[in-house]
């Protein structure tokens, strides 16, 4: 979740920092390779992106929807199928 910094009337910016540094670093430079290559991630990221969302929330938000689709996978044994996304 993102850590506030303010106090008083001073309002800092948000960070993510909730999580294993190691792998949040994996699944953001695993989603910097996916949005170039795979179809589903790029068609998000776009599409978040004409939304008017910052460039580095929307790379989060599909990597969200990545951890989502694995767990999905891992759960029923499927392997990889753009239709489900």
């Amino acid at each position: 979740a993102p850590v506030n910094k303010e106090s008083g009337s001073y309002e800092g910016q948000r960070n993510i920092r909730g999580g294993r540094h190691k792998i949040r670093t994996v699944m953001y430079m695993a989603m910097m390779s996916a949005m170039q290559c795979n179809p589903v991630f790029k068609t998000t990221y776009q599409r978040l992106l004409e939304a008017g969302k910052p460039k580095k929330t929307a790379i989060i938000a599909c990597v969200r929807k990545m951890i989502v689709i694995l767990n999905s996978m891992v759960r029923d044994g499927a392997m990889w199928d753009p239709k489900m996304s």
